[in-house]
């Protein structure tokens, strides 16, 4: 079971910041940096399921759409990418664009596109630290500037690109239009403009919010106090994304803006006198039961618990309506 320090990849964009303060130390300032890809130390092993990312943005992003997995298997791609946005940071008007504004023909979703009138089709909101958006395949969408968010992913390049500000990139105006969901995000529960994420977002224990349970892959936020040791239950691989404070967990230890690497089992996690609030993802269609246990309030060797169970989470449909 490895349990590693994720490295980072630095991705290098035009619509990227100089400063990552206090995400990273990485220093911008002579070419801007647009994304971080925290990947598995070393070569030659197996690639995670899911890509964990932070994006960093002083421009408006690209009006893009993913396809889900049928499409891209259908173009020889090995699965579609459905994605989910915790955002970390945002300036006081920025923004998101997540579906349209209201249902149209393909034929005017191509028109809107040669004709740019995309930009004023899709809906945007306002956004905030701590709001979480999910963007399942076939969504139309688009990251305004001033934001920085984290960002997990089906592992996939496949990307649609409709609309680019006259940056004169490709667009991929045909398989856009024909991968894309051409109507308003649908959303469940108790979703709010303040808060996208559909869904049941709930607390299931005092250290536990579920934040998004896809059928691809569940999000957390876990908040544990200082000083105190726990188990994490991690089935078939979890990243850890620290928000604050500091933990370590087996032998890699983290802070804020760093990631741990888990592939699978059990994991110890001794957190630093600050505490420690993280996310954390993994591949499934609900939570855990038991993701994560206190080792102080039951000492000695544990066998796996069955302490509680989550109240059950409706899975994100993702299928057209």
């Amino acid at each position: 079971m490895p349990t590693e320090h994720a490295a980072v990849r630095v991705v290098h964009k035009p619509w990227g910041v100089g400063d990552l303060k206090p995400w990273s130390e990485i220093d911008g300032s002579r070419d801007a940096v647009g994304e971080l890809w925290f990947e598995r130390a070393g070569e030659n092993v197996p690639t995670p399921a899911l890509l964990l990312k932070l994006l960093f943005t002083s421009q408006p992003l690209s009006i893009q759409v993913h396809p889900d997995d049928t499409f891209a298997r259908a173009m020889g791609m090995p699965n579609g990418k459905s994605e989910a946005w915790y955002i970390l940071s945002a300036e006081p008007d920025a923004q998101i664009g997540a579906g349209l504004k209201h249902r149209v023909t393909a034929q005017q979703l191509r028109a809107s596109i040669q004709n740019g009138s995309i930009a004023e089709l899709i809906q945007w909101r306002s956004v905030a630290a701590g709001d979480v958006v999910y963007i399942p395949a076939g969504t139309i969408h688009a990251i305004g500037a001033g934001i920085v968010l984290a960002e997990i992913q089906q592992r996939s390049d496949a990307t649609f690109r409709l609309f680019d500000y006259d940056r004169h990139r490709e667009l991929h105006v045909d398989d856009g239009v024909a991968a894309a969901h051409p109507w308003p995000l649908r959303t469940l529960g108790n979703s709010t403009l303040g808060n996208l994420t559909p869904g049941n977002s709930a607390a299931v224990t005092a250290n536990r919010t579920v934040l998004v349970a896809s059928k691809h892959f569940v999000l957390e936020r876990i908040a544990i106090p200082e000083g105190s040791s726990w188990a994490l239950f991690a089935e078939p691989e979890t990243w850890m994304l620290i928000l604050d404070g500091h933990a370590a967990t087996g032998l890699a230890a983290a802070s804020i803006g760093e990631a741990i690497f888990i592939g699978g089992g059990r994991a110890s996690i001794e957190v630093g006198d600050n505490g420690l609030s993280a996310l954390i993802a993994y591949p499934a269609s609900r939570p855990i039961d038991v993701l994560l246990q206190n080792l102080d309030d039951q000492p000695g060797e544990l066998a796996r618990p069955a302490a509680y169970s989550v109240p059950q989470f409706a899975v994100i449909a993702e299928a057209r309506t």
